[in-house]
Parts: C-alpha cells; sequence; structure tokens
C-alpha cells in the first residue's frame, strides 16, 4: 500500500481512538446530571430548596452528552468493529470475500454519511445564523451540540475511508495491521 495511505489510516485510528475513549466518559457526565436532577427534585421541598428552584436544566442538559457520547462514538465503534452487522452469511465466508462484501456496502455507507453531513451543515449553519434555541424553560442555543454532531460525522466519514482502504488492502492480499506496525517502530 502506498505510504500516503498506511499514514492516513494510522492518524485517523489514532484520532478516533482518542475521541472515542474521551466519548465514553460522557456517559458518566450523562449519569451525573440525571443524579442530580433526581437529587434537586427530591430535595426541592420547602424545608430543603436547593438553590431555589429545581434545576430545570438537567433534561437538556443529558440529552446533549448522551448524543455527544453517541456522535464522537460513532467512529470508534466502526473502528472497533462493534456495529450491527446482519450475518446470515458473512461470517462463514473467507476474510477477502468479507473485504469485497464491506467494500461494497462501505461506499453506501459514505454516501448515508455524505447526506447526513450536508444536513448538519445546514441545520448547523441556521442554528448559528437565527440563534436557535432548545423550547422550554432553560431555552439553551442548539448550535453547540449541532457543532459536535457534524464534527462526529466528519469522524465517521474518516473512519469509514480507512475502513475502505483496509478492505482494499485485504483484497490486494496485504495484511495492513502488520505494514502498519512496521511503519511505527
Amino acid at each position: 500500500m502506498p505510504e500516503a495511505i498506511k499514514t492516513y489510516v494510522r492518524w485517523v485510528e489514532r484520532l478516533n481512538r482518542a475521541v472515542g475513549r474521551f466519548a465514553m466518559y460522557l456517559l458518566f457526565v450523562m449519569m451525573g446530571i440525571l443524579l442530580w436532577s433526581s437529587i434537586s427534585k427530591v430535595i426541592s421541598g420547602e424545608p430543603f430548596y436547593l438553590l431555589d428552584s429545581p434545576a430545570h436544566w438537567t433534561l437538556l442538559s443529558a440529552q446533549f452528552a448522551i448524543t455527544a457520547y453517541y456522535m464522537l462514538g460513532g467512529a470508534y465503534s466502526l473502528q472497533l468493529g462493534s456495529n450491527v452487522r446482519m450475518d446470515l452469511v458473512y461470517g462463514s465466508w473467507s476474510p477477502r470475500t468479507k473485504a469485497w462484501a464491506d467494500a461494497f456496502t462501505v461506499l453506501t455507507l459514505l454516501f448515508y454519511l455524505g447526506v447526513l453531513l450536508y444536513g448538519g451543515f445546514v441545520s448547523t449553519e441556521y442554528a448559528i445564523q437565527y440563534g436557535e434555541r432548545a423550547p422550554g424553560i432553560w431555552r439553551a442555543y442548539l448550535w453547540p451540540i449541532k457543532v459536535v454532531m457534524c464534527i462526529g460525522i466528519v469522524l465517521m466519514i474518516l473512519q469509514t475511508l480507512a475502513i475502505f482502504f483496509r478492505d482494499i488492502a485485504t483484497i490486494r492480499g496485504i495484511d495492513l495491521d502488520e505494514e502498519l506496525e512496521g511503519g511505527e517502530a
């Protein structure tokens, strides 16, 4: 494989591994927010009125945290191969046949992610231009989470291309993991 492709795969997989491992902790952030929400509602009765009001910001903040968790962790999930796959006959195929099938389906995934990214950019642009806010008491701005979603989609596109390059290497009979390890030594 050309050195540029090996460098691309190495760089993208390191980036997505770092972002994905960071995103794992967002689940704990969401759990903390929801725990705070429960505690603030329980002790917001007359004798224990915490901070003069229950935490109205918690539900939307938890939704933002889980959205960031899901979108930023998507590329890492693709990298680990932990995505859901229908395995009617796929499991019995040879690695090369699997690579042919994956190379084809990766192209459809790229198309889907491209459409998703276009919609994300349009929606983010709208949110920034018009100051779009969430409905409800808190009325948080929506553009920050929409930017995070677009970043997550871009990371998934980069990882999908890395997967495509890995499939091409497998089709050509090249062990890309072995070549990448040789480049890091």
